[in-house]
């Protein structure tokens, strides 16, 4: 089976997209290519983040890679915490302290939309391509729920009375911003006769 590398140590965001690629190709991610240091996420866009994970992999190890990156955008914060999402309250942050940091600025705010951003850039040889999802919701005012990673259990994606933390996996895959841009990823894949 033809294997294709996913820029990240995040295991849950790794177990997340292999569960939904299946058996198309063999997803590998960084803990098992030798690649342990943190990749530089230096870009002020999600799409040059995404980008510039996947040529330093590629460098590396000069095999067609993948890389992700996620904002979650809120109206009555101007889009914030966006490009700085997994670092919101920090650099020694953690996703509780982000999502406590979150409820507090918003904790006077009847605003409480919201929407989960993701871009994928996907480098094969000198090629790249970008794969966006969006799912839009709304921040909750608690905690709620054990499922998921990051921000998700203060998300609820609209049409649900649940949050992303609340919902059975495959739920929560085929309607998240992940699972949207890994479809449209999927779909190309799908066209290509084989990886360089």
């Amino acid at each position: 089976m033809r294997e294709l590398i996913f820029a990240t140590h995040n295991q849950h965001k790794s177990d997340e997209v292999a569960r939904m690629i299946g058996d198309l190709y063999t997803v590998k991610d960084l803990s098992q290519t030798g690649i342990d240091e943190d990749i530089p996420e230096t870009g002020s866009t999600l799409e040059a983040n995404a980008r510039q994970k996947a040529t330093y992999v590629y460098n590396r190890l000069g095999v067609s890679v993948f890389a992700d990156d996620t904002g979650l955008e809120v109206e009555a914060l101007e889009g914030r915490p966006g490009v700085i999402t997994a670092r919101y309250a920090g650099p020694e942050c953690d996703s509780v302290k982000n999502m406590r940091k979150l409820l507090v600025e918003l904790a006077n705010e009847e605003n409480r939309r919201a929407q989960f951003r993701t871009v994928i850039c996907l480098k094969i040889g000198e090629s790249e391509y970008l794969f966006e999802g969006v799912v839009k919701g709304t921040i909750t005012r608690e905690f709620s729920g054990e499922e998921g990673f990051g921000y998700d259990p203060i998300f609820m994606p609209d049409g649900y009375n649940q949050t992303f933390a609340e919902m059975p996996m495959d739920v929560k895959n085929k309607i998240s911003h992940r699972g949207l841009a890994i479809e449209k990823l999927v779909a190309f894949l799908r066209q290509i006769d084989d990886l360089k």
